[in-house]
C-alpha cells in the first residue's frame, strides 16, 4: 500500500526524516526510518513522538495507531547510547533532557487512549522495547529478537522495562535483565512481550485492513501462529534453580557451585555475566526487585534516577567505548567485580537527585489531558 508521507519532525530541509508520520484513513502510522542506525532512537525522534501523539490522540478520524520500521533487520535496535554518552561528557544537562524525554515519551505511550500495533521483524532492543512494550497490540515477525543488553554497556533495563521484567513469571524477568540474553518471538509470546506470531508478509495487509477500520482483535487473532517452546521455558529449571537467590553473591555462588558440578549451563551463564559492568549488575538487581511493588510511572521515575548516576560515572562510558565506539570488546570496569561493590556505592544510585526527580503527570492527569 502506498501511503502518502507526511513528515513530523524537526529536521533541517538537508536532513533525512527519521519518523514518518502518514494518515491513511483511519490508520495514523509513525515509521521508524533510521535504518543505517538500525532506527536506534535518539532525542529528535522522541521529540517528534511527543509532539505528535497527542495531536493523535484527539484526531476524531483516527481510529488506530501503527508503529512500523523501514529496516528489514530491526524495529529498534535500542537508543543511540554513543550520541548520549557524548552529549553527557559535554552537556550533562542536555543528556538529563534527552533521559526525560525518553522517559515522558514511555509514559506517553503507557497512557495513551487508542489501539496501537506495534510491526516488529527484527531486532527490538533497549529503547525499542520501550516503544513496543507498552503498546495495546504488539505482532512478532519470524525474526524478531528482544532483549534488553544494558548490563553490557555499564547501563541497566530502563525505559519502564524493570517493571515489564518484574511482572513475568519470578524470576525469569531478573535472568533476563541481569544477562542481557535476547529471546526469539517463541518465548516472549509465553511471557507476554508479545501479543501475536504472524509472519511479516501480513503486516502490509494488516495495515490496510485497519485503515478500513476493521476491528483489530478479530483481525490479529485469526492470523496469529502457535508457537513451539522455546529456548527459555526448557531452560526454566536452571533460571528457577539459580536466580531465586535474593542476592548477586547469592546468585553466583550458586551458579558457581553448578559450574563445579559440570554444568555447562552455568558454565556459559557465568561466563555472560563475567562481562557485564559489576555496578550496573547490583542495581538491576535491585532495580527488578523494586519494580514488584511499582506501578510504570513509578519505575520510570527511579529510571531517571539510575540513569543521571549513570551518566555521571564512568561505566556507562567505559561500556560504549569498549563495545560501541572503540569496539575493543574490553570495558575496563570500576570496581572491577561485584565482589567490590559497596552497598553504599549502590545505595547512592537510588536516592532522590539532588535537582529533583523526573515530573510525569498522573495517569488520572494523563487521561484529563485527552493522551
Amino acid at each position: 500500500m502506498n501511503e502518502p508521507k507526511i513528515a513530523i519532525n524537526t529536521a533541517t530541509p538537508m536532513q533525512a526524516e527519521k519518523i514518518v508520520a502518514a494518515q491513511t484513513q483511519a490508520l495514523q502510522t509513525f515509521t521508524l526510518d533510521r535504518p543505517s542506525s538500525l532506527n536506534a532512537l535518539d532525542n529528535e525522534m522522541c521529540r517528534v513522538l511527543l509532539s505528535a501523539i497527542p495531536r493523535v490522540a484527539r484526531n476524531p478520524d483516527v481510529y488506530i495507531v501503527a508503529l512500523v520500521s523501514s529496516s528489514p533487520k530491526a524495529f529498534c535496535a535500542g537508543g543511540d547510547v554513543v550520541a548520549l554518552s557524548a552529549a553527557a561528557k559535554s552537556d550533562i544537562a542536555t543528556a538529563k533532557s534527552y533521559m526525560r524525554d525518553e522517559y515522558s515519551l514511555n509514559w506517553l505511550l503507557e497512557c495513551f487512549s487508542k489501539p496501537t500495533v506495534s510491526f516488529i521483524d527484527g531486532l527490538c532492543m533497549g529503547s525499542g522495547a520501550g516503544l513496543s512494550a507498552f503498546n495495546t497490540h504488539r505482532i512478532a515477525g519470524e525474526n524478531f529478537k528482544w532483549g534488553m543488553p544494558e548490563t553490557k554497556i555499564g547501563l541497566f533495563p530502563d525505559v519502564g522495562i524493570a517493571r515489564v521484567l518484574a511482572k513475568m513469571p519470578w524470576p525469569i524477568g531478573l535472568y533476563l535483565g541481569l544477562t542481557g540474553r535476547s529471546i526469539g518471538r517463541a518465548d516472549a509470546q509465553w511471557l507476554r512481550l508479545v501479543t501475536h506470531c504472524i509472519s511479516s508478509s501480513h503486516f502490509e495487509d494488516i495495515r490496510a485492513k485497519l485503515a478500513d477500520a476493521l476491528p483489530v482483535d478479530p483481525l490479529l487473532d485469526d492470523l496469529n501462529q502457535p508457537q513451539v517452546p522455546g529456548d527459555l521455558q526448557k531452560e526454566r529449571g536452571h533460571i528457577n534453580e539459580h536466580f531465586s537467590e535474593p542476592t548477586l553473591d547469592g546468585i553466583f555462588r550458586s551458579l558457581e557451585r553448578a559450574e563445579a558440578k559440570g554444568s555447562e549451563w552455568a558454565q556459559r551463564t557465568l561466563s555472560g555475566l563475567r562481562k557485564c559492568s559489576p555496578i550496573s549488575l547490583a542495581i538491576t538487581l535491585r532495580h527488578i526487585q523494586n519494580a514488584l511493588r511499582f506501578d510504570i510511572r513509578d519505575t520510570l521515575i527511579e529510571d531517571y534516577r539510575l540513569a543521571v548516576r549513570c551518566l555521571e560515572n564512568h561505566d556507562f562510558h567505559e561500556g560504549v567505548r569498549a563495545l560501541l565506539r572503540d569496539k575493543d570488546g574490553k570495558p575496563v570496569w570500576q570496581p572491577a567485580r561485584y565482589e567490590d561493590v559497596a552497598a553504599d556505592i549502590v545505595e547512592g544510585y537510588f536516592k532522590p537527585l539532588p535537582e529533583g526527580d523526573l515530573e510525569l503527570p498522573s495517569r488520572v492527569e494523563m487521561q484529563a489531558a485527552r493522551v
